[in-house]
C-alpha cells in the first residue's frame, strides 16, 4: 500500500514527495503508539493532525519557543547551507577564484603573522584579514575556523613585531565588487590589502617564492664605537662604516643573528674574523638583534612569472603599479610606528647594553642559552622553510 502511494505523488515534485513521505512516516508511528488505545484513527486523520502540529510548530520557531527546528541536527545542517551559498547581488552570482594578495602591515601588538586557531590570547595579523575576508563577503564564516577550506597559504611567517610591506598570500574567495575596498573597510588602518592578481589553481605563495627581500631598521647610534655613549643621539653614521655593514646575500632564517653579528662587529665587541666562523659548523654565540626594526619588503616570483604570466590567461606576480601604495604605507605606518616604538621602549638600546655579556671568542652552548632576553625561537618569516 505504501509503495503506491509514494509513487502516486512522485510526480508533484521532490520536495513535496519528502514531505509527504515524512507526515506519512509520522503517521505511521503515531498510529503504532496509538494502537493500544480504544480511538482508531484513520492515515487521513492522522495527516491532518501531523499538519496542524507543523504549523503549530512553525508558529512556535517564529517566537522562537520551538525545539524541533531549534534541534543541533536541523541547525547545523542551515548553518552549512548558508555558509556555503554563493553572495548574490542584483541576481548576480560571484565566481569563486584562486587570487593572491599583496598586503602590507605594520607589526606592532601582533604576534606575528600565522594565526593560531583556538589560540584567541595571541592576535595575529591573519586573524584580523581572516574577520575581514568574512564580514567582505568574500569567505564563508565556516573557512575561517578552517583555513584549509580557502586553500590558504602565506608568504612568510613573520615574527612577533615585525611588519611587512609586501606579504603575499594566495587563497580562493569570491571576487566580489570593489573586493579590495570592501576587505581594507573591515581591517584596521594597520594592516591593509594594497593588490589582488588572479593566479593558476594550484599556486601556492610559499612554495612558488623564489626569494624574499627583507630591510632592518635601526638606530644608527648601534654601529657607534662601544665607547660611545649609546644615548647620544648626536651620532651619524658614516659613509666607511655603511659600506663594512653591505651584504650579498642572508641565510635562511637568520636575518636578525646576522643583523646582531654586525653591529658587533660594527661597535668593536667582536673581531671581523668572527664572520668567517659563522660560516663553519661551528656554532658561534651570536645575539639576535630585536625584530622591531625588521621589515618583509617583497617576495619573488621569478619562475612562476615566466611560465605563467604571459600565458594570457593569467598575470604576472609583478606590482610594479602598486609601488606609489607600498611607499606611502611604510611612509605613513611602518616607519613611523619602528622610530616612535624605539624611541619609547628603547629596544635596540636595551639590546645593545647585553652586548658586553656574550663571549664572541668562544663556542656557544645550549647552557649559554639566548642571553639577549629574547625568547629564543625560530624566525621563521625570515625563511621559505618556516612552517
Amino acid at each position: 500500500m505504501f509503495p503506491t502511494w509514494v509513487r502516486g505523488v512522485a510526480g508533484r515534485g521532490l520536495q513535496r514527495v519528502l514531505y509527504e513521505a515524512s507526515a506519512l512516516s509520522w503517521a505511521v508511528a503515531k498510529g503504532l503508539r496509538s494502537s493500544g488505545s480504544s480511538t482508531n484513527m484513520s492515515t487521513e486523520q492522522l495527516l491532518k493532525e501531523h499538519q496542524g502540529e507543523q504549523n503549530q510548530a512553525v508558529k512556535r520557531s517564529a517566537e522562537g519557543s520551538d525545539d524541533f527546528f531549534n534541534s543541533g541536527h536541523v541547525e547545523k545542517k542551515l548553518k552549512t547551507n548558508e555558509a556555503e551559498k554563493e553572495p548574490a547581488v542584483d541576481g548576480r552570482k560571484f565566481p569563486k577564484r584562486k587570487v593572491s594578495l599583496l598586503l602590507a602591515y605594520s607589526g606592532k601588538g601582533y604576534h606575528g603573522m600565522q594565526r593560531n586557531v583556538g589560540s584567541s590570547q595571541f592576535k595575529t595579523i591573519e586573524d584580523d584579514l581572516v574577520i575581514a575576508l568574512v564580514k567582505s563577503g568574500c569567505i564563508p564564516e565556516n573557512h575561517g575556523a578552517d583555513m584549509k577550506k580557502m586553500s590558504f597559504q602565506r608568504c612568510a611567517r613573520t615574527d612577533k613585531g615585525v611588519s611587512a610591506a609586501g606579504q603575499i598570500v594566495s587563497l580562493k574567495l569570491w571576487l566580489i565588487d570593489d573586493i579590495l575596498h570592501k576587505i581594507n573597510t573591515h581591517l584596521p588602518p594597520q594592516i591593509q590589502v594594497l593588490g589582488l592578481k588572479r593566479v593558476t589553481g594550484g599556486f601556492n605563495s610559499k612554495n612558488k617564492c623564489d626569494a624574499r627581500t627583507y630591510s632592518y631598521m635601526l638606530p644608527t647610534i648601534a654601529f657607534a664605537p662601544k665607547e660611545l655613549d649609546i644615548e647620544d643621539s648626536s651620532y651619524q653614521l658614516d659613509k666607511e662604516t655603511l659600506e663594512k655593514v653591505q651584504g650579498q646575500s642572508f641565510m635562511m632564517h637568520q636575518i636578525r643573528k646576522m643583523v646582531g653579528l654586525v653591529i658587533a662587529v660594527a661597535k668593536g665587541y667582536a673581531s671581523e674574523a668572527i664572520q668567517d666562523r659563522s660560516w663553519g659548523e661551528e656554532k658561534v654565540d651570536i645575539p639576535k638583534a630585536p625584530g622591531l626594526g625588521l621589515v618583509l619588503e617583497r617576495v619573488h616570483f621569478e619562475k612562476y612569472n615566466k611560465r605563467f604570466g604571459g600565458d594570457g590567461v593569467h598575470e604576472a606576480l609583478d606590482w610594479t603599479q602598486e609601488e606609489d601604495k607600498i611607499a606611502s604605507f611604510k611612509e605613513e605606518h611602518i616607519y613611523p610606528t619602528i622610530v616612535e616604538t624605539e624611541r619609547e621602549e628603547k629596544s635596540m638600546l636595551n639590546w645593545m647594553r647585553t652586548l658586553p655579556i656574550h663571549d664572541f671568542e668562544a663556542t656557544a652552548t645550549a647552557a649559554q642559552g639566548n642571553r639577549d632576553g629574547t625568547q629564543e625561537e625560530d624566525d621563521g618569516g625570515e625563511g621559505s622553510g618556516s612552517e
